[in-house]
């Protein structure tokens, strides 16, 4: 079994790595001789033991009929959606950890990899090394999976636990986090949550059968929450984690979204702290299930993609239960019309709290030390999405202003 890995960055240096390092476990566990025979680069890299397996031209791969398995560690959409889009309808399994391409793109290259009778497998991309994927389709088939919620960012926990812990400001904390390489120089699709909604993406769809593009899902991220936030969600007896949510509703409807919440201190969700990622999946027969682990680096990511080689190697023809239909782009409610628990933080006049009870009705005052005598914190009941807008709004037009509105889960 012939292997070509695209790609050799953080991950698919790890996956080389890994590879050979466990070459006589894997023979053994996949029943197949395998090795690999191609890395593509665009790069040189002379001073590799591998560098005879260096090649810059996809077409080599795309043409061996040797090749069987294809690694894309590339990331992206493009070239990374036309090679694996090649590589299929060439009859080779494609293995991936780029979760941008499988969010983009998984349906159909699951019916690619079907109609072909090959596989396309992806579990490192949600999760890390987390096994989250094999399990959703596996081993909770027998349940009727009604919610998924996690937290799916490393970057972002990293930085919500140093705010938490030591105090540190999101800026210090930020950059904290890029020069111990967890942040990008460009940390954008972290902390504006677009990494966290496309790996909410890829559970959804897997859980509940229908593909859910990233555009459907609204997407906030961490860039607001001030040490503010922070202690008032200490008193509130919890912590601020950024979650990627989904949940099945009725008529075939789903509600998902990603954003900052409060998050009780006695959830399993609350402990999980630092670069960790957790993922809490609520079945009808098992309750509540949660995973937990290292969401990201090379190693983690590298013996995920390595796992699914093992199994594309092993494997027969295409899996059945590794699968998902097209969506219409009307899958996911208007979150808009959802029902919502919020926190608000206000710098207002003590006029207004007859204004804020209108609106919201009976609310649970928060208070922290050093707080200012015109800043007013509290706890809505549910309320509707829409409604909680319209009713900052009118504070705003009141003359108060807005200085923190952050959800509040119950998990």
């Amino acid at each position: 079994m012939k292997i070509a890995v695209m790609g050799h960055g953080v991950v698919g240096s790890g996956v080389v790595e890994v590879f050979y390092q466990h070459y006589e476990s894997l023979t053994r566990k996949s029943g197949k001789e395998m090795d690999i025979k191609y890395i593509l680069d665009l790069r040189d890299f002379p001073d590799s033991p591998y560098r005879d397996k260096f090649i810059k031209d996809f077409s080599l791969i795309e043409n061996d009929p040797e090749i069987g398995i294809v690694v894309e560690v590339m990331g992206g959409l493009h070239p990374a959606y036309d090679y694996v889009k090649a590589c299929l309808e060439k009859g080779k399994s494609v293995v991936t950890s780029n979760k941008e391409l499988v969010a983009a793109k998984g349906a159909e290259l699951l019916h690619l990899a079907r109609e072909h009778n090959v596989n396309f497998f992806f579990e490192a991309s949600v999760g890390g090394g987390i096994p989250i994927i094999r399990p959703l389709h596996l081993c909770l088939a027998a349940n009727e999976i009604s919610e998924i919620a996690g937290i799916l960012n490393g970057t972002t926990n990293f930085i919500l636990t140093k705010m938490i812990r030591e105090q540190m400001s999101f800026a210090d904390a930020l950059k904290l986090a890029q020069e111990l390489g967890y942040a990008e120089r460009n940390p954008a699709a972290d902390v504006e949550g677009q990494d966290a909604c496309r790996k909410i993406c890829i559970l959804v769809s897997l859980a509940f059968g229908r593909h859910v593009y990233p555009e459907e899902v609204h997407t906030e991220g961490i860039t607001r929450i001030t040490l503010e936030d922070v202690a008032y969600a200490g008193s509130w007896g919890g912590v601020i984690k950024l979650i990627g949510r989904a949940k099945r509703l009725e008529g075939g409807k789903v509600s998902a979204m990603v954003s900052p919440a409060f998050i009780h201190a006695g959830s399993q969700l609350a402990s999980v702290d630092d670069v960790f990622n957790g993922i809490l999946v609520r079945g009808d027969a098992t309750g509540d299930v949660v995973f937990y682990g290292k969401g990201a680096g090379k190693l983690p990511t590298a013996s995920a993609v390595v796992a699914d080689v093992v199994e594309a190697a092993k494997a027969t023809g295409s899996s059945r239960s590794l699968n998902w239909e097209d969506g219409d782009g009307h899958t996911v409610c208007d979150w808009q019309e959802t029902v919502s628990v919020f926190y608000i933080r206000l710098k207002s006049a003590a006029c207004q709290k007859e204004l804020v009870k209108q609106l919201f009705g009976e609310v649970k005052p928060l208070h922290r030390d050093g707080q200012p005598q015109d800043e007013a914190a509290f706890v809505t009941g549910e309320i509707l999405e829409k409604d909680a807008a319209a009713g900052l709004e009118q504070l705003k037009a009141a003359g108060a202003e807005v200085l923190g509105c952050i959800r509040v889960l119950d998990y």
